[in-house]
């Protein structure tokens, strides 16, 4: 009985330090630098940020304007500014991904 419970002791003190050894060990500094973005990574996350933004902002004109909160003449004043906003966006997102696009093209190329 007193084998088993040293047995028992023994594997819980293992399991214990098994658990809290990545909290244990010293931290590496190199790990936990984040690596800066170049001028291009970052012109394509403020291209994103502006999309999303006004994505946003047309998700919500449609829902003021669904419940009433904004009239039909104030809605369509807005509504274009908004698209034009988005679709520029998606349209620079579109070219750093892609390349230009050509006349005409529909899909991308394989």
């Amino acid at each position: 009985m007193t084998g088993a419970l040293v047995i028992g002791a023994a594997i819980a003190v293992l399991c214990v330090v098994v658990v809290a050894w990545p909290f244990l060990r010293e931290p590496n500094a190199r790990d936990d630098r984040l690596i800066e973005p170049g001028a291009l990574e970052q012109r394509r996350l403020a291209v994103a940020e502006e999309r999303d933004r006004a994505l946003a902002a047309l998700k919500e004109l449609e829902f003021d304007h669904r419940t009433g909160k904004i009239s039909d003449d104030d809605y369509r004043s807005q509504v274009g500014p908004l698209r034009r906003r988005a679709a520029d966006a998606l349209r620079a997102l579109d070219v750093r991904a892609d390349g230009p696009r050509r006349p005409g093209r529909v899909g991308r190329e394989v």
